[in-house]
């Protein structure tokens, strides 16, 4: 029964990939298209009335009239929407919100996500997602087996009991069609639980217990948590032993680089599938479209009007956009949404580099606020994250956890420099070495930061400071930040994360 309905929804998935096809060859039909539809939708919200939605007729005029805009810019608007205010940035009330992990900030942001939103962009983008993997590994049997995904949770809002708020991943579980319900584990009230602690556990001992698991998401980090878990309950050597039917891993979150090699010992496997995603709390944006290929197609057909500003356009008050007709392949851009979930012209704080045009596919390069540039370096986290994996594939080591930030002139410094607190998995035999290839890759890979190197004039060489085992995750729990999706900031262009994961690495 199984079988059949595997190749049910292989068929299913054959024709939705048709529609991602035709967006693939021409994107800017459908992205003209949603941004009639969004317009049209919100016109007469309060957002949508002060701003004149019913007189804009095209992209340029819609950028004139509306300015970009941060979480600041709409902080009190969606608190009045949270407690119950209608027609605020989206028609009708809206009562469910993803809470932003905040990767760079202590603040959390709470993003709307109407029930439009939910099915449009986030639900969507994960059929979109299957339907792309199938199509590059047709053996796949998520619909005839079990899928793993480790989700946060979510709550209500004590001051009005309609809103419920948290992780995107809860979010969607809670909404989960039924036909992913089917081949889900564990129980949804495991997968739910707001204690990570006893999540996990739980989590481990039930699916220790299972052979069947075919594929799983979540964000790396946890997922090494519940892997060595279950090994040590089993006694097995890695998890194909546990679950020898695996096939796949949809990843997102974080660069995927550092943890590779882990996940090779994990999985020791030359036909397992590595797929990437994005899925943000603001809306489901993009998904590999060929396993192949280190980029991700930009999913331009699911709620979204997407521009782009230009690095050169980044610290400006009224910063140039562009849309997806006109971006420049190896070029460095923020990314701005319009959604129908009442994000208008918002920067979510993710930066990306497009690899190639027709299809629009794009890498994750990075975030506005998390980045190294103290010197005029310009050096970000896709950055990092390359040179790191090189090395550790060049000396045999493996990384758990990283974070980078600038040694500033003055004091007992002449020049400045980066310091970098690593967290090995694996060490290298030689760490002096392993500092020096790893300062060398980062010149190849980002030129600024080789020419500020030049003869050390500018910048001297970067020192790695190695911190025990459980460092980061100890800081992130004091942090209130532990849980499967919240992720350790990779670069900050000051000192504050560095210094207190420092003093947790000497406790």
């Amino acid at each position: 029964m199984m079988g059949i309905i595997n190749e049910v929804m292989k068929a299913y998935l054959a024709q939705r990939l048709k529609r991602i096809e035709q967006y693939m060859r021409r994107p800017e039909e459908s992205q003209e298209r949603w941004l009639r539809k969004l317009l049209d939708a919100a016109r007469d919200t309060e957002f949508g009335r002060r701003h004149g939605f019913r007189n804009i007729r095209n992209a340029e005029q819609y950028a004139r009239q509306v300015p970009v805009q941060d979480y600041d810019d709409i902080r009190e608007a969606i608190q009045r929407m949270m407690h119950g205010q209608s027609d605020v940035l989206w028609p009708g009330e809206v009562n469910w919100y993803s809470k932003s992990s905040g990767t760079t900030s202590d603040r959390s942001k709470f993003i709307p996500v109407p029930y439009g939103n939910l099915f449009r962009s986030h639900i969507a983008g994960s059929w979109d997602s299957v339907a792309l993997l199938y199509h590059n590994k047709p053996d796949m049997e998520i619909f005839r087996r079990k899928n793993l995904v480790l989700v946060g949770s979510y709550n209500s809002l004590p001051a009005y009991s309609n809103t419920r708020f948290g992780d995107v991943s809860a979010i969607l579980t809670q909404h989960m069609p039924y036909i992913g319900r089917l081949f889900y584990t564990p129980d949804f009230e495991t997968n739910l639980l707001p204690n990570f602690d006893e999540k996990i556990a739980r989590v481990a001992r039930i699916t220790a217990q299972r052979d069947d698991i075919v594929m799983f998401a979540g964000v790396p980090t946890w997922l090494i948590v519940l892997f060595r878990m279950i090994l040590e309950e089993t006694g097995k050597q890695n998890m194909l032993e546990v679950w020898p039917n695996l096939q796949a891993y949809m990843h997102g979150g974080v660069g995927f680089g550092p943890y590779r090699q882990i996940f090779r010992d994990f999985i020791p496997s030359d036909t397992f599938a590595y797929q990437e995603i994005y899925n943000a709390s603001e809306g489901y944006f993009g998904a590999q479209c060929d396993l192949l290929q280190n980029d991700m197609l930009l999913l331009a057909d699911n709620g979204v009007f997407y521009e782009f500003i230009p690095v050169e356009e980044w610290n400006k008050d009224f910063p140039r956009t562009v849309t997806m007709a006109d971006v420049e392949v190896g070029k460095n851009y923020a990314i701005v949404i319009s959604s129908n979930n009442g994000l208008w012209r918002y920067q979510p704080g993710d930066t990306i580099m497009f690899t190639r045009k027709y299809p629009h596919c794009f890498q994750i390069t990075g975030r506005t606020k998390h980045y190294i540039n103290a010197f005029g370096e310009e050096v970000m986290v896709g950055d990092t994250d390359k040179a790191l994996a090189e090395v550790c594939m060049a000396t045999n080591s493996v990384v758990a956890e990283y974070t980078a930030a600038p040694v500033y002139f003055g004091g007992d410094h002449a020049r400045g420099g980066h310091e970098w607190l690593v967290e090995f998995d694996k060490a290298p035999s030689d760490m002096e070495t392993f500092n020096q290839l790893l300062d060398e890759a980062l010149q190849r890979i980002n030129s600024d930061y080789e020419a500020k190197r030049y003869k050390e004039m500018a910048l001297k060489r970067l020192q790695i400071r190695p911190v025990p085992r459980g460092t980061f995750h100890r800081w992130m729990r004091a942090r209130g930040k532990f849980g499967s999706q919240n992720k350790v900031p990779r670069l900050a262009n000051h000192r504050q994360f560095i210094e207190e994961i420092m003093q947790f690495a000497e406790e």
